[in-house]
């Protein structure tokens, strides 16, 4: 994939815009249609570009330091706040981070119209949580495989029991939820 530049000159101030036109090139070098998936990937780094914006305007607001680190994982805009000092972003049990994860979908709906899936971080927090859930998935499935009875897990957040169901099938088990929310739980079966 090559990028051309429309504009004359290369010094911009920040008040300008710069248009970049994509075009998207074959294996033999030849211009070709941009595909769905190409025009997804451009969808959801413009949610990550609409929701680094508006963190680095809450942050400027909060007098934080933190730099936003973007990404696309799957079919969602991955945005992370990094820095140090960054805890009242998270909250007890990460319900600020929640929280804040709501309010920079809504930006990115506001601007694109569309519902947002976007997923946001602040200080490896939900790196971590994914960690001990798929941790706390696999201790449940070698539970359930050892005593040959199903797990019930303490209840969790939809986010929570969609990492624990993935690691109970890459383990080969399988788990449902069960309960009402709040106090909706994954189960484990042998």
């Amino acid at each position: 994939m090559t990028t051309t530049n429309d504009s004359e000159s290369n010094s911009t101030t920040p008040d300008e815009e710069v248009v970049v036109d994509a075009v998207v090139e074959d294996s033999e070098g030849n211009e070709a249609a941009p595909t769905k998936a190409t025009d997804r990937l451009a969808e959801l780094e413009n949610e990550g570009d609409i929701a680094a914006d508006y963190l680095e305007a809450l942050l400027d607001i909060a007098d934080l330091d933190g730099d936003i680190d973007m990404d696309v994982e799957g079919d969602r805009a991955m945005v992370a706040i990094v820095g140090d000092n960054l805890n009242q972003l998270v909250g007890s049990n990460g319900k600020v981070l929640d929280a804040l994860q709501e309010l920079t979908r809504l930006a990115v709906t506001q601007q694109t119209g569309d519902r947002s899936r976007l997923m946001l971080d602040v200080a490896g927090f939900r790196a971590a949580r994914r960690q001990q859930l798929t941790d706390l998935g696999s201790e449940a499935c070698a539970q359930a495989k050892d005593e040959g009875q199903s797990v019930k897990l303490s209840p969790m957040t939809p986010f929570e029991r969609k990492i624990v169901h993935d690691a109970v099938a890459a383990a080969g088990l399988k788990s449902e939820s069960e309960g009402d929310e709040p106090n909706r739980f994954v189960v484990v079966i042998p």
